[in-house]
């Protein structure tokens, strides 16, 4: 029997930044089954540029998605506030609960998510 991994979030980027995250998700090399569900706004409000995704996907193919966040957090500052990419991930695994991953820093952080947010799984 399959096992699926919920995983939703959104990064948040500036426009050079947002550039290569495109070129990131959209290479033909990127070789992840569940890339279609990237999702970036048709309009761009103010400054700064979200990116969103959504997905349920095989827990064998956890591994593959963390290595395109890490690629993306990779991506380097492009103005003098040295601000990285950035975003906040939940992913709810059927069997081993829900994890948060944190872009920040140029890196992706895993932890425990926060409790209050089970009401997601339910």
């Amino acid at each position: 029997m399959a096992v699926f991994v919920g995983v939703r979030g959104f990064l948040q980027c500036d426009e050079p930044q947002l550039a290569q995250l495109e070129r990131i998700i959209r290479s033909p090399e990127a070789d992840y089954p569940y890339n279609e569900a990237w999702a970036l706004p048709g309009r761009h409000y103010n400054w700064i540029h979200y990116v969103f995704y959504g997905a349920d996907i095989h827990a064998n193919s956890v591994e593959a998605m963390l290595d395109l966040l890490r690629t993306i957090a990779r991506i380097p500052p492009s103005d003098d506030d040295n601000d990285h990419v950035t975003g906040l991930f939940h992913a709810s695994h059927e069997i081993d609960g829900m994890s948060e991953w944190q872009i920040r820093d140029g890196r992706v952080h895993i932890g425990p998510a926060d409790g209050r947010l089970r009401y997601l799984d339910e």
